[in-house]
């Protein structure tokens, strides 16, 4: 099976231009259900992926989304590079609505960690994520938002908060205090899982709000937020069209050994139950 690209879909981004689908697939999964059927095709003459996090028609609230089951579905399926489209708010000035912001770091506020890897139950793994973005993939958007005349943001600190509520304005202003530069309730649980199915990961972050720091905007709310999503759904299109074309076909980026050295427990000690739930992963392991 060739190594195919991945991409995880934020609100509203269901569909690319140009993609030929050939087929969708309803996979169970060790960890349960993935948000969606994945849908496979061919764009710019690779084979593709593409799963909605939410689901289709927007279903699952961001503590409802199955992380490890979307990972190891597109694992699955031996993808090797993903990219995720994410809705995010601003946390300064400088990063409009509409702009796009290719993070390079994350801070997690989240509560469920023990959710956000595919090791335990015997088998212990550490993985590397001082740098937890593919630096190879996120050069391929840069480039791609610069041809296509997109308004980028190259690295930023994404901090990651459970949701569903937005920020009070005290969390809002703690986030700014400390540095972060966007806001978003999704993308650093498949950063981190990611990385544990040795998979290229990058991400396009759309700016649709200023959170609620900024006193002279209005304070975020769904209906805000939709509205720049469709723009941003038009500009996230184009950016990943042109990207795909830049992915090299063949598995051999940093991240795709990222086990290499992390798995902690000796071989002869890996419950069989779990060497199978992890397969797509401990495949050259074995």
């Amino acid at each position: 099976m060739e190594p195919a690209i991945g991409i995880i879909g934020g609100s509203g981004l269901y569909e690319l231009d140009g993609f030929e689908k050939t087929e969708e697939r309803v996979i169970e999964t060790p960890f349960g259900a993935p948000s969606d059927a994945l849908v496979g095709g061919i764009l710019g003459g690779r084979q593709i992926w593409f799963l909605p996090r939410h689901g289709r028609g927007h279903r699952l609230l961001p503590t409802e989304i199955n992380h490890r089951a979307n990972i190891w579905a597109l694992r699955s399926l031996n993808v090797r590079w993903l990219i995720c489209v994410t809705a995010v708010g601003s946390l300064k000035e400088e990063y409009k609505p509409r702009d796009v912001v290719l993070p390079d770091q994350y801070f997690d506020r989240t509560s469920r960690r023990e959710h956000h890897t595919f090791f335990g139950d015997g088998i212990v793994g550490h993985v590397s994520f001082a740098d937890p973005v593919s630096s190879g993939l996120r050069q391929i958007l840069r480039a791609a938002c610069e041809e296509c005349l997109i308004p980028y943001h190259d690295g930023g600190t994404y901090v990651n908060m459970d949701g569903p509520a937005f920020s009070t304005r005290a969390e809002s202003h703690a986030n700014r205090q400390l540095g972060f530069d966007v806001i978003g309730m999704t993308n650093l649980p498949e950063a981190k899982l990611a990385r544990e199915a040795e998979i290229a990961l990058a991400t396009l972050a759309m700016i649709t709000d200023y959170d609620c720091w900024k006193v002279e905007e209005e304070p975020v709310t769904a209906g805000a937020v939709m509205g720049h999503l469709h723009a941003n759904v038009s500009a996230a299109k184009r950016i990943i069209s042109r990207a795909i074309l830049k992915i090299p076909a063949e598995a051999d980026w940093p991240e795709h050994r990222s086990l290499d050295g992390a798995i902690m427990t000796p071989r002869p000690l890996w419950p069989a139950a779990k060497i199978e739930a992890l397969r797509p992963m401990l495949q050259r392991f074995l």
